[in-house]
């Protein structure tokens, strides 16, 4: 059997080599980061290195990045109702896109009475229009609006909605999990006051996530108390291994940003159109800005968990969406925000590309669709 194709990036991308030494040098290393000898002063420093590749990846300082175990936990410690905004008083509500991971969706630490879902259009991309509803129908707030959708890949109009929300008093966060290394993203042009990340999206190992704050935004509350690491933002010694691996990645995706993502897109685009030319598929929010890797469609009578059983016998890594719901049988809850309804949100299967995907992936890919077409879909 050839080599299996893995198309399901925007779950995991596989360790960077980069990555990997940066990691295994620091595994050398004894000192605990907070110490102050030498071997303590050798994994602060390493510690620091990561924090300054993230910091000039993204356009802010150092001293602006919080490490974290994960993006989820970035997530959590971001929707903190302490946040002070613009006024100086702190926000009270939560506003979230109704496409918003599971993790902010969760709403942090926001009263479950306190916080309400912005509707999207059918392409999957917020309303600019109920955002401004929303905001006028009580005091200021903490909006969450992801930069790129993890299952359909859509890019959400951030920089239009952190003007209407600062014009309004109120604060934004945005998930930006998805969007680093496959698109550029800076927290000043955006407009963000909080942004969060994971390192494993990018290359970097599991387990490692940040959020990253505007310059003087006051009122962040830690999740993890009892230490004062990370200025103490965020209790907890520090993952010296994880963050030099995340710190190596940042910097090679960075590097190859501007070529990778000109290739994926044109891969993503001749499997997209070659889905729709084998089966009655629907590719989901093609008709907005999407990721450069990303490919969710569907079909009629199409059932995901079998299709992605076919895919993966056929020897291609696929996933049925978000992989924090892996195992779960039921719809989309992005689809059913889109308008979708649920027997053919059912049937929707991601394919997410990565920097090795080659041709010869897409090729197998819809070899693959067209076997697996035939003999699941209902004539």
């Amino acid at each position: 059997m050839p080599d299996r194709v893995y198309l399901d990036w925007n779950a995991t991308a596989p360790l960077r080599a980069e990555a990997r030494a940066a990691m295994l040098a620091a595994y050398e290393l004894i000192g605990n980061p907070s110490s102050v000898h030498a071997e303590g002063r050798k994994a602060r420093r390493l510690v620091e290195n990561g924090r300054a590749a993230l910091a000039g990846a993204v356009g802010t300082l150092p001293r602006n990045v919080v490490f974290t175990s994960s993006g989820t936990e970035a997530n959590a410690l971001a929707l903190s109702p302490g946040l002070r905004g613009p006024s100086g008083g702190p926000v009270r509500r939560l506003l979230v896109s109704a496409v918003e991971h599971a993790s902010v969706l969760a709403g942090g630490r926001f009263l479950a009475e306190s916080i309400r879902q912005i509707r999207v259009t059918r392409s999957g991309v917020v309303d600019l229009d109920h955002l401004r509803d929303l905001l006028a129908d009580g005091p200021p707030a903490l909006v969450s609006i992801m930069a790129a959708n993890n299952e359909t890949g859509a890019l959400q109009p951030v920089a239009e909605a952190a003007q209407i929300v600062h014009e309004a008093g109120g604060l934004v966060h945005v998930d930006a999990i998805q969007a680093l290394g496959k698109i550029e993203f800076n927290i000043n042009a955006v407009g963000a006051d909080l942004a969060t990340f994971s390192a494993h999206k990018i290359g970097g190992p599991k387990g490692v996530g940040a959020l990253v704050v505007a310059e003087g935004l006051a009122g962040l509350e830690p999740v993890l108390r009892g230490g004062g690491q990370e200025l103490g933002r965020r209790a907890g010694t520090e993952n010296v291994a994880g963050i030099a691996g995340f710190g190596a990645a940042v910097k090679a995706a960075l590097q190859a940003l501007p070529e990778d993502a000109k290739r994926m897109a044109n891969l993503r685009d001749r499997l997209g159109k070659g889905i729709q030319a084998i089966a009655r598929a629907i590719v989901f929010a093609d008709d907005v800005e999407r990721l450069p890797n990303t490919v969710l469609f569907t079909a009629p009578g199409l059932k995901a968990e079998t299709a992605v059983i076919g895919f993966d016998l056929e020897g291609i890594a696929v996933s049925s969406g978000s992989a924090c719901s892996s195992g779960k049988v039921q719809p989309s809850h992005v689809l059913a925000a889109m308008g979708f309804d649920a027997a053919l949100a059912q049937g929707a299967v991601r394919l997410s590309l990565g920097w090795s995907t080659e041709p010869g992936d897409i090729n197998r890919a819809l070899e693959a669709w067209r076997k697996l077409g035939n003999s699941l879909l209902k004539t």
